[in-house]
């Protein structure tokens, strides 16, 4: 199974040899495909070959493109994840209206109670607030308590005068982990034969990965727990590993510990399972202690 997140952070060239990255600079280092389940490269100083770029697509390896301030900007999305794509894009486009409104209900509440678990272990009474948002809500959370528990949640966490808008560290490395799992989460969509434009909740006709900001919520709260202890004085290359290392953390689902990159392909099929078979019971979850 796929494990590694290769992170390139300097000039380089990469190409492909006998089934390995290979990666050349002062050094040449060498990585077996099938170890690899993203490439993040960081740098804008670095040459890919096509024949690499079309093996890293054929074997669903996430490539993440960083910006020249070494932010995600893009992504190697391939057309084709599964044998039956097409069946399943078929599927996608006619999950039904009710069940995607009750799967967005328990995927927003999933959601708010990781945020409110969160903020018992820190000890604050917010906590109280959110565990009321989430009996308020509604199929589809069309009183938008998500929205409501966001709000009293980031407050809570860094302060009254804190707001998501602000330019400074901590909204900076908040960015960086989301992209990256909303980076890993579209490469599920993918792998599993699914389209990410079609989401289930998000409907933005200029975001080209609604279905994974869709799954990707949950998920959330393991950056901002990494956040929260971070030293943030400044927001370097030593932050930004940390929060790609949040995908080989270990959490607790379907009764086993796996680690978060897997876990996030149980959770996404359990989601896709949810909507064709319309049953909200076979939706699995993850707890980070057990």
């Amino acid at each position: 199974m796929s494990w590694r997140t290769i992170v390139i952070t300097r000039r380089a060239k990469l190409d492909l040899q006998l089934n390995h990255l290979v990666i050349r600079n002062d050094n040449v280092m060498k990585v077996n495909l099938s170890e690899i389940a993203i490439l993040l490269i960081e740098s804008t100083a670095v040459s890919v070959t096509t024949s690499l770029l079309a093996e890293l697509t054929r074997k669903k390896i996430k490539v993440i493109f960083c910006d020249d301030k070494r932010m995600p900007s893009a992504e190697l999305v391939g057309y084709y994840g599964s044998h039956d794509t097409s069946l399943k894009y078929k599927k996608q486009i006619c999950w039904n209206e009710e069940i995607k409104k009750l799967v967005w209900s328990e995927i927003a509440a999933e959601k708010i109670r990781k945020q409110a678990e969160f903020l018992d272990e820190m000890k604050k009474q917010e906590s109280i607030l959110l565990y009321q948002y989430i009996n308020e809500i509604l199929p589809g959370d069309e009183s938008n308590r998500e929205g409501h528990a966001a709000k009293v949640y980031f407050n809570a966490l860094f302060g009254m005068d804190f707001s998501r808008t602000l330019d400074c560290n901590i909204n900076a490395a908040l960015n960086y982990g989301y992209s990256i799992i909303l980076s890993a989460f579209a490469r599920e969509v993918v792998s599993q034969g699914y389209f990410t434009q079609l989401g289930v909740f998000h409907d933005n006709m200029f975001n080209q990965f609604n279905l994974a900001c869709d799954l990707m919520e949950p998920f959330r709260v393991l950056v901002d727990r990494k956040v929260v202890h971070m030293e943030l004085a400044e927001f370097s290359s030593k932050e930004k590993m940390e929060l790609v290392d949040i995908l080989n953390h270990t959490v607790y689902i379907d009764g086993n510990r796996e680690y978060v990159s897997k876990a996030m392909r149980i959770y996404s099929k359990s989601v896709f399972d949810a909507l064709n078979e319309r049953d909200l019971s076979v939706i699995k979850f993850y707890q980070h202690e057990l």
